[in-house]
């Protein structure tokens, strides 16, 4: 793991949902690493913990690959910005975790969906976030879905340079949930992507969370 690395963090207190946050690594050695000080992912506001706290990490490697950790905070240290100090577990204690937890960011990207029976015409739609795992998307008035529906997707994402990029997938409804009387979303689940189109969502979620990040502490 490297200096600059992007952390997301997940707490589960007694009595509580788990809250997932995002930090980065601004130094480490052997034992530890130190991290600025998390942001919520929801409120986007920066959190405090207490000395002991324990929780679960997660961040993306060298390979495209997603891992994940168990670690505790140490201590509080002061280093160019205030940091948290956690534990860095041995390599054995890291593991590359499964495709039903890959990183999911809110992102609104455009999208085109194709029937892959001919149960619906074909449409465009924006997401309402996005995983290497899968996505949620607005489902146009005209259209009408159901559960357990296969589609052909096509993605397109722009990078931070305004290039193009379009991934292509086959894709399962696993969820349909209004929003309102007039508005619906379906949430969707990868049955056939490459890898390599599969690493570009990643690095792309992971890319969005650094960019969250940045704009919040502009603020």
């Amino acid at each position: 793991m490297k200096i600059g690395t992007f952390l997301n963090l997940e707490i589960k207190r007694v009595g509580e949902k788990i809250q997932k946050y995002q930090c980065k690594v601004i130094e480490k050695d052997d034992q530890y690493l130190y991290v600025d000080y998390p942001i919520h992912e929801k409120t986007r506001k920066t959190s405090f913990f207490s000395i002991g706290t324990t929780c679960s990490a997660s961040y993306l490697g060298s390979d495209m690959g997603v891992y994940s950790f168990h670690t505790k905070i140490i201590s509080k240290a002061t280093l160019t910005v205030p940091a948290l100090v956690i534990e860095y577990p041995e390599q054995s204690r890291i593991q590359r975790i499964q495709r039903r937890e890959f990183v999911r960011v809110e992102t609104i990207v455009d999208i085109a969906v194709h029937s892959l029976d001919n149960k619906f015409s074909p449409f465009t739609s924006v997401t309402s976030d996005i995983s290497g795992g899968g996505l949620s998307f607005t489902i146009p008035k005209h259209i009408t879905l159901n559960t357990d529906q296969h589609m052909d997707v096509c993605i397109i994402l722009i990078s931070q340079t305004g290039d193009y990029k379009y991934i292509f997938a086959k894709a399962e409804i696993v969820l349909i949930k209004p929003v309102n009387e007039s508005l619906s979303k379906a949430s969707l689940k990868f049955i056939s992507i490459t890898k390599q189109a599969q690493q570009g969502l990643i690095r792309y979620c992971f890319e969005k969370q650094r960019e969250l990040r940045k704009k919040e502490l502009q603020y």
